[in-house]
């Protein structure tokens, strides 16, 4: 257990910080679920900047890596034009 304020702080602060991150990329992995089941040119075309820029708000955060956001987002746009 934490003996300093500032200790005690951090583990509260880190814990809110988790959660938060959590739910940003479960919210990521099921609009990338969406993207994956989407079967209309039109609208998928519409969701794939969306997906995009929150993978790279997670990237920003470092709550997933650069390299993992980038090998998504390639196979979602090969997916989306091949549709």
């Amino acid at each position: 257990m934490a003996n300093h304020k500032s200790a005690i702080k951090r583990i509260r602060a880190n814990e809110t910080k988790r959660v938060l991150n959590r739910y940003q990329a479960k919210t990521v992995r099921n609009a990338i679920r969406d993207l994956r089941e989407n079967h209309d040119k039109a609208s998928a075309e519409g969701m794939l900047p969306k997906v995009t820029s929150m993978l790279d708000k997670l990237v920003k955060k470092n709550v997933i890596h650069k390299n993992k956001a980038a090998n998504l987002k390639s196979e979602l746009t090969k997916k989306v034009t091949s549709l």
